[in-house]
C-alpha cells in the first residue's frame, strides 16, 4: 500500500494524528486501466461529507485538485484499488480538513463466493455517509465469522432491511430486482446498477422490505464497488435462485467507466 497526504508521503506525525483520530469519511473505488465507474458518483459523495462533516464546500477548482492528488498518488499505477479520505487538519475545527490518499492492489474481477449472511438489529451512524467509524461493522463481520456465517445484514429497529457491513443488498422476487428502501448508504454500484437496469429494461422496485420478508425472496446479492457477489443464504434460509447473481453480473459489465 502507499500512501500520500495532500500529495506527499505523510510524517510520523502526522501518520500518528491519522490513526488516532478516528473521525472523517471516504470513498473507494477500483482504477482499471485508468479508468473508474461512477467517478462523478463518488466525487458526489466526497462533497457531500465534507460538507456535512467539516462544514468544508467543494468547487470545481477543489475538484480538479482532488483528482489531482488521486492521480498524483497513482502515478503510473493502471489498476488499483483506491481509498480517498478527508480528514481532520492539523487546525482541527478551524481549519480546512486534509486528504488522504490510499493506493493498495486491485481486487479481483471474479467474485468470491456466495455470502452466508446473518441478520442482525444494527443501524450505521449517519448511514447517508461513508464515515471512518467502521469499528461495529469490522465487529459485526467477527461475530458472524464465530457464529458460522460470513457477514451480516442490518436490519432497523423499525424492521426494515438496511445495508451489510460494507454492501448494499438486492433482492431477487422472481419477476424483478427489489432494492430496500431504507436509511442506508446509497453505494456507487447500486446507483449504477439501477441506471443501467434502467437503461436495459429490466424491471426492478426501489420498497421498503421488512425484516421478515426476506425469506420469500428466492435470490440475493450483495453489491459494491467490488462488483456483485451472490448469497447463498440469509440466516440458514437458502437463496437457490441464482437469475439475479447473473442478471446483475452482466450489467455491471455493461456499466461505461470514466477516465481518471
Amino acid at each position: 500500500m502507499y500512501l500520500e497526504l495532500n500529495g506527499r508521503e505523510p510524517g510520523v506525525a502526522e501518520l500518528h494524528r491519522l490513526v488516532t483520530l478516528n473521525y472523517g469519511h471516504y470513498t473507494s473505488f477500483q482504477v482499471r486501466a485508468g479508468r473508474v465507474r461512477g467517478l462523478a458518483l463518488h466525487m458526489a459523495r466526497l462533497a457531500d461529507g465534507a460538507e456535512e462533516l467539516f462544514g468544508h464546500r467543494i468547487g470545481v477548482e477543489e475538484e480538479h485538485r482532488l483528482l489531482g492528488l488521486v492521480r498524483h498518488a497513482l502515478g503510473r499505477v493502471r489498476d488499483a484499488s483506491v481509498r480517498v479520505t478527508f480528514v481532520p487538519g492539523p487546525g482541527g475545527d478551524q481549519g480546512p480538513p486534509d486528504l488522504l490518499v490510499a493506493v493498495s492492489d486491485p481486487v479481483p474481477e471474479a467474485a468470491g463466493p456466495p455470502l452466508r449472511v446473518q441478520t442482525v438489529t444494527y443501524e450505521r451512524d449517519l448511514p447517508e455517509h461513508k464515515h471512518r467509524g467502521t469499528f461495529m461493522l469490522d465487529h459485526h463481520v467477527r461475530e458472524a465469522r464465530l457464529a458460522g456465517f460470513d457477514d451480516r445484514l442490518f436490519v432497523g429497529r423499525d424492521g426494515k432491511v438496511r445495508e451489510g457491513t460494507s454492501w448494499n443488498v438486492a433482492l431477487w422476487d422472481g419477476d424483478r430486482v427489489v432494492w430496500p428502501q431504507a436509511p442506508a448508504l446509497r453505494g456507487v454500484a447500486m446507483v449504477l446498477l439501477q441506471l443501467a437496469m434502467t437503461m436495459n429494461g429490466t424491471r426492478w422496485d426501489l420498497r421498503p422490505v421488512a425484516g421478515a420478508e426476506l425469506t420469500a425472496f428466492p435470490g440475493a446479492a450483495a453489491v459494491n464497488s467490488n462488483g456483485v457477489r451472490g448469497i447463498a443464504s440469509v440466516d440458514e434460509v437458502p437463496a437457490t435462485d441464482l437469475r439475479l447473481v447473473k442478471l446483475l453480473a452482466e450489467t455491471w459489465a455493461e456499466v461505461p467507466s470514466d477516465e481518471l
